[in-house]
């Protein structure tokens, strides 16, 4: 999700900081841009960071599924182990 706003932040700021030569009042677009760039990336590393930590949680979940003979019903099981 992240990535996205990321990628987003890094295109609006690119477009301003280099394509963009109107003048605002009272507003560097440029410095804009280069706000919304420096943003971006940091969106970009974070989401990467926050992954990581989240692949690296020791979690580890098993889940099965059986049909009772005597009743036809599906039973299903889930074990968490947080390791």
């Amino acid at each position: 999700m992240y990535i996205g706003l990321g990628i987003v932040l890094l295109v609006i700021g690119a477009i301003l900081y280099f394509a963009v030569s109107a003048s605002v009042a009272g507003i560097s677009l440029s410095t804009v841009g280069l706000i919304l760039m420096i943003g971006g990336g940091l969106a970009i590393i974070l989401s990467f960071v926050m992954q990581a930590s989240r692949r690296n949680s020791g979690v580890t979940t098993t889940r099965e599924t059986h049909v009772d003979p005597s009743t036809g019903s599906s039973v299903e099981r889930t074990d968490v182990d947080p390791n």
